[in-house]
């Protein structure tokens, strides 16, 4: 399968959670405080490089693939480096938002299952402790089926893209620089994308 219809397959993926995330915004009224960004600066964040393949692919079409490869390969953060912190100028945000991972979209909005098997939503001590009404109103109403993104169902549909990319869970800077890698690797002998035709 081309990388083109990879990026095709996982950006396809990425607009059903966003539709069923905003559902579930409506129905929660929990949201994110913004410019908060505080998820963004934790350094165990994981992620797997085929979520960040259309990221990757962005970069490759904009001649910005090598330069950031090379930001990874000699950054000392571990942090994202996709995300740009808190300023005296700016609010702390995502440099590239609509080419943020799975992860990246899930966290806050999304459910794990416990290990009692019940669904619980997988968010911030922040949301958790300026919402807690909608919160706790929330986690009841899952309970009762209200309709929730759940964490292993997009990563088993992620998966079925490509289960190499999509298996391999690594620290997120890692799977950034795997990804760019993919696409770099994918381009080395094969011609420029032509993105006006059908990707297979």
């Amino acid at each position: 399968m081309s990388i083109e219809r990879k990026v095709q397959l996982v950006e396809n993926l990425f607009y059903q959670l966003e539709q069923e995330i905003a559902q579930f915004k409506a129905s929660s009224e929990i949201s994110c405080i913004s410019g908060c960004g505080k998820c963004c600066t934790y350094p165990n964040v994981e992620a797997s490089p085929l979520e960040f393949l259309p990221w990757a692919f962005y970069l490759y079409l904009n001649g910005e693939a090598e330069k950031t490869l090379h930001i990874l390969n000699n950054t000392l953060h571990v942090t994202c480096i996709i995300y740009k912190p808190l300023t005296v100028i700016n609010k702390g945000r995502c440099s590239n938002y609509k080419y943020r991972g799975l992860i990246c979209r899930l966290f806050g909005f999304a459910a794990n299952t416990d290990k009692y098997g019940k669904l619980r939503l997988a968010t911030c001590k922040i949301i958790k402790e300026s919402q807690p009404n909608s919160f706790n109103k929330t986690n009841i109403a899952i309970t009762k089926g209200l309709k929730v993104p759940i964490f292993t169902n997009y990563y088993m549909q992620l998966n079925q893209i490509d289960f190499q990319l999509g298996n391999i869970i690594l620290p997120i800077n890692k799977a950034l620089k795997m990804a760019l890698e993919e696409v770099l690797q994918y381009y080395a002998y094969r011609t420029f994308p032509d993105l006006n035709k059908k990707c297979l």
